[in-house]
């Protein structure tokens, strides 16, 4: 089994920054990659970013390349998400998730809120 406990979310203004981190625990030798999502108020779950469990290959999606980064912590075993610039639309309940193979994440965190305001 593999467990995942976001942190780093908060409250902060238009063009600000913050840092969210992911530890795993358990079985994360299992992994195949992590990745972010987060979920706004009267919107469907949207894909932030991934990378392998090895630290490599960043993927980004485009509402958030050039402000974000996510990174791998192999020593700490966390997945972190650099957010830079952010702006009120960046709003949203963030999930970190895991997944064991290419095709679907099968454990999900708690999530972190993040509020952006204006």
């Amino acid at each position: 089994q593999v467990e995942l406990v976001e942190s780093g979310g908060g409250l902060v203004q238009a063009g600000g920054s913050l840092r969210l981190s992911c530890v795993a625990s358990g079985r994360t030798y299992t992994l195949y990659g992590a990745g972010w999502f987060r979920l706004a108020p009267g919107k469907e779950r949207e894909y932030v970013a991934s990378i392998a469990w090895k630290g490599i290959n960043p993927d980004y999606a485009d509402s958030v390349k050039g402000r974000f980064t996510i990174s791998r912590d192999i020593a700490k075993n966390t997945v972190d998400l650099q957010m830079n610039n952010l702006k009120p639309d960046d709003t949203a309940t963030y999930f970190c998730a895991a997944r064991k193979t290419s095709r679907q994440y099968d454990v999900w965190g708690q999530g972190t809120q993040v509020t952006v305001s204006s």
